[in-house]
């Protein structure tokens, strides 16, 4: 008559330290964005020697952390080989895409595709753990790591209440997570780096600049521009990509089996 009882307690202690974690993920997370922004402190992109740069990658590694710790009880096995593939993919297009004249980003494919298979948790310290590493190289891209999380959480929301179960309402969800995402974003790419962080996207804000409009002001048209098309396009990519992976593998990950993800397909 004990074994029974245990077992509900036990999951119930589980999920608790799951979302204590997470909570505490999300507020290191939300502190250090909102530190930067109200400081705008200066030396920030020159490489994590400077001791500004340390401190905020020392924080964002941090809340990336208590985020997969939340999550690691629901992930297999491949989930942990699937991360790393994601961080490649995010910085390979991301560095790629960045560099020509197409204002989007194309540099969270790896986060939203464990964010839909994964959940919102690993979907939240990928999208942060794909900035950090990604700043060893290009140390910009570090103040984003906040929007990144962001995306991540949301790719795992609308999993979670169906997005998935049809294609074409990925690109809707990734509409709503790019419109989130811009606006988040907006404010540091003002700041840290007067909007010009990426050659096709700093193009669109010097353009809102010459009409007239203040550094944050094209900064936010901008995003509002490119984050929703950029977001709706990885969204629909990645649940096509979801759905050509086999339902043997797919079924392995709890998130999809207990959420539906892929309705009928995630019980194959």
């Amino acid at each position: 008559m004990s074994h029974p009882l245990t077992l509900p307690a036990a999951d119930q202690t589980r999920r608790g330290r799951g979302r204590l974690l997470t909570a505490l993920g999300i507020v290191l997370l939300a502190g250090t964005y909102a530190a930067l922004v109200a400081t705008q402190p200066a030396g920030l992109v020159d490489g994590i020697g400077q001791g500004v740069a340390l401190a905020t990658f020392g924080a964002y590694l941090a809340a990336a952390l208590l985020l997969l710790a939340a999550a690691l009880p629901q992930l297999p096995p491949a989930a942990l080989t699937l991360i790393p593939i994601a961080l490649a993919l995010n910085i390979v297009l991301g560095q790629f895409v960045g560099s020509v004249m197409i204002p989007l980003y194309l540099d969270s494919i790896g986060t939203v595709l464990v964010g839909f298979l994964a959940g919102r948790r690993a979907g939240a310290a990928t999208g942060i753990l794909g900035t950090l590493v990604w700043s060893l190289f290009n140390p910009t891209v570090l103040p984003f790591a906040a929007g990144a999380a962001l995306v991540g959480f949301l790719a795992g929301t609308a999993a979670r209440i169906g997005a998935v179960r049809r294609v074409y309402l990925a690109p809707v969800a990734g509409l709503v997570a790019g419109v989130l995402a811009g606006v988040v974003s907006a404010p540091v790419a003002a700041f840290v780096f007067g909007g010009t962080a990426g050659v096709g996207t700093g193009a669109l804000v010097g353009a809102f600049r010459a009409m007239g409009d203040s550094l944050l002001g094209a900064v936010t048209k901008q995003a509002l521009l490119s984050d929703p098309g950029d977001k709706a396009i990885v969204f629909l990519v990645v649940a096509l990509l979801v759905y050509a992976l086999p339902a043997r593998l797919t079924s392995r990950f709890d998130f999809v089996r207990r959420h539906r993800v892929l309705g009928r397909r995630a019980a194959g």
